[in-house]
């Protein structure tokens, strides 16, 4: 009895000797499958944005800031793509959260040569956000996450980094693998609805020729519908991609009158059902382009 009073009252005066759950919420659920790759069973993780919701508009809700009053680190894409996550932090109340914006090291695509205003529809001033949709970058986004996480948890680094390294392998191999299958498609032209696949399409080699939007968050007028029309018929483009979020009556009536095929790809992890974590993602939206192309 000696013996097992001595054990528990060890384990009360020192359970910093345990392993640390550190509480992670992040905005998107993509981020969200990378933190729990490399937190594992370190980490306790929950999310703002589904998959099928545009992340660039999202309805500020208390439930929301509740997730955060509870959290360590909150994970954001940055470069003005969740507009609302000031709210929601402030409306947190959570002076020690850890806010990490994952894109300070990215190559930034599309950055405005200067100040825009409304006119120009909703051109992030520091850049094209949706920097996620090529997998290289998921490097950049991997490091940030080890060092923020280790900020929070000392004690825990080496199993992070460790976790990120195998993680990290297992993308290089998709990597390899998703290249070898765009490869035949270089230099082929797609419309798309939002640009949301400027990051992609550099990667892979595809030519974004125009999108459905005439200027970014702006819907289609028929004026410039017409031109696409115009456009697609003679470059002979043979995809339009459309997120889930969006509504494709106008895709699909540009496709109806160009012999093209509208894709619904999915910038997010839970957009289409077959994305149920960022791999299979990434399988989905690439093995249906190079179908549509093919």
């Amino acid at each position: 009895m000696k013996r097992i009073f001595g054990i528990l009252s060890f384990v009360l005066l020192f359970p910093a000797l345990s392993p640390a759950t550190v509480r992670v919420v992040t905005s998107l659920p993509d981020l969200a499958d990378i933190a729990q790759q490399i937190g594992r069973d370190r980490v306790k993780v929950d999310f703002i944005v589904q998959g099928d919701q545009n992340p660039h508009y999202v309805e500020v809700k208390p439930s929301y800031m509740m997730k955060l009053k509870t959290a360590d680190i909150f994970f954001i894409i940055g470069m003005e793509l969740e507009i609302w996550a000031p709210q929601l932090v402030d409306g947190s109340r959570n002076s020690s959260l850890l806010v990490v914006d994952l894109s300070r090291d990215i190559r930034k695509l599309e950055v405005p040569a200067r100040v825009m205003d409304a006119s120009a529809g909703d051109v992030h001033r520091y850049g094209n956000p949706h920097y996620w949709l090529d997998p290289r970058n998921i490097h950049i986004i991997a490091d940030e996450m080890v060092e923020a996480l280790a900020r929070v948890s000392p004690g825990d680094e080496q199993f992070f980094r460790a976790n990120a390294d195998a993680y990290i392998k297992v993308i290089d191999g998709k990597i390899a693998e998703w290249e070898k299958l765009m490869k035949p498609f270089a230099g082929k032209k797609i419309v798309t609805f939002h640009q949301s696949w400027s990051y992609l399409a550099a990667w892979t080699g595809l030519e974004v020729a125009g999108q459905v939007e005439p200027k970014p968050g702006i819907p289609p007028s028929p004026t410039h519908t017409t031109e696409l029309l115009t456009l697609m018929r003679q470059a002979k483009i043979k995809a339009i991609v459309v997120e889930p979020f969006y509504d494709a009556s106008a895709p699909e009536q540009i496709a109806r009158s160009s012999d093209a095929k509208v894709l619904r790809l999915s910038t997010s992890v839970g957009g289409v059902r077959e994305a149920k974590d960022y791999i299979t993602l990434m399988d989905y939206n690439l093995q249906s382009l190079a179908a549509a192309l093919r």
